[in-house]
């Protein structure tokens, strides 16, 4: 292994994510970030508005993961649940691989749909957008067999599949029309065809008790781990073994990068100089897969070592706040790059200033890491916290910095 390759593969894990982004909030407490300016004592209101949230959607403070399955619930009813309880799986493990599936093939769809998009629900006839939308299009193509490559087997994910998968297959899949637009519609059919194409090309991951699927990494990660695995051992599986999927990306020492990028404010003295991980949706995946594993008797340990999320809710949520305040509000009137270096940085201090605000939420609680993690905050939380105080200030509740992205990112 080359010095650039093992710096690249230090770079694929939680712990780049934190650590980088922690650096960069204490060049921002020095005022000498390019972009932002950080009001670190604005985020004790926060912590009430997320508090606040938190204890209306969750009174007694039992508080899910925050994770894709949490989008399958629509007013009440489990959609998935009630999907799986038709299904005749012969072992957990089978069920596992068919929930990583749907994990895996939904999260990597739940990119920022734009503010036109909206899926109608065949339930109710509601019609649904954002996050929740995409989730619910996603599980009706699941459960109607779209994924499939086998017409007897309906509830998996098959590389054949993926790799043949068009924009116009997703595009009737999730009602798009030129009236009911879905941003990065092309980007997220070609990602799930490298999906495809990736899995099938390595079998020793992701066919070792079946054909080629997605589904296959529960297998490699029982193989690697037996019944405990950390969570942030989940992140690192995903960015190695899928990593070479993500498109026009940075790599280093032939390693591809994925949701990294640069910021000339981060140095270091080594050839992981300007790069800053982010990994949002591997990041998402990972807390997805938490739950899956636990139903089939894995223990998942150190949930808390994975990161809160650079989106823009989160994100969003910081700059509302008035935490985080542009050098140039000029700025916020234009639309950016998801490679800029002001995104980075909003996407970046996002990061460290979850980590800040968890605990000053933990401390007027009462509460403490393990009672109160992350994954739990997030949920509670600040991604909701971030919806709703983006409605008050804008129609439609759209990010107060507008990012250009490909259905890859956000």
């Amino acid at each position: 292994m080359t010095s650039d390759t093992a710096a690249a593969l230090s770079l694929l894990t939680a712990d780049a994510v934190r650590s980088r982004a922690h650096r960069l909030l204490a060049l921002g407490l020095e005022g000498r970030l390019p972009h932002f300016q950080v009001e670190i004592g604005k985020l004790d209101k926060v912590a009430d508005r997320v508090i606040a949230v938190t204890r209306a959607a969750y009174p007694n403070l039992d508080v899910p993961f925050h994770s894709r399955w949490r989008h399958f619930v629509h007013q009440g009813d489990d959609r998935f649940a009630t999907l799986a309880a038709t299904a005749s799986w012969p072992d957990a493990a089978a069920r596992a691989r068919a929930e990583f599936d749907l994990a895996i093939v939904s999260v990597f769809l739940d990119a920022g749909a734009g503010p036109q998009w909206r899926y109608t629900d065949p339930t109710g006839g509601e019609r649904i957008g954002r996050s929740e939308g995409l989730a619910l299009a996603s599980l009706d193509m699941f459960a109607a067999g779209a994924f499939s490559a086998d017409p007897g087997d309906p509830l998996r994910v098959d590389a054949a599949r993926l790799a043949q998968l068009s924009a116009e297959d997703l595009a009737r899949g999730f009602q798009v029309t030129t009236d009911n637009p879905l941003v990065g519609l092309d980007g997220r059919a070609a990602l799930l065809r490298r999906v495809g194409d990736l899995i099938a090309w390595k079998p020793d991951v992701f066919a070792r008790h079946d054909s080629a699927r997605p589904g296959g990494l529960y297998d490699h990660l029982a193989a690697a781990h037996g019944n405990a695995v950390a969570a942030p051992d989940i992140l690192v599986a995903l960015l190695r073994e899928l990593g070479p999927i993500w498109p026009s990306r940075l790599s280093l020492g032939g390693v591809p990068l994925g949701d990294c990028w640069r910021h000339r404010s981060l140095v270091t003295d080594d050839a992981t100089s300007g790069l800053v991980p982010l990994h949002k949706l591997s990041q998402w995946l990972s807390y997805s897969l938490i739950e899956p594993l636990q139903r089939a008797g894995v223990t998942v340990s150190n949930i808390d070592g994975l990161t809160g999320l650079a989106e823009y809710r989160n994100g969003g949520l910081f700059v509302d706040a008035s935490v985080l305040n542009l050098h140039d509000p000029v700025q916020i009137l234009k639309a950016h790059d998801v490679s800029s270096e002001l995104v980075v940085e909003w996407r970046s201090l996002t990061v460290a200033l979850l980590d800040r605000l968890a605990d000053v939420i933990r401390g007027r609680l009462g509460l403490n890491a393990e009672t109160l993690p992350l994954a739990r905050i997030l949920e509670g939380g600040t991604w909701a916290a971030g919806r709703a105080i983006a409605l008050e200030k804008r129609e439609g509740g759209t990010p107060p910095i507008t990012v250009i992205s490909d259905g890859t990112v956000f």
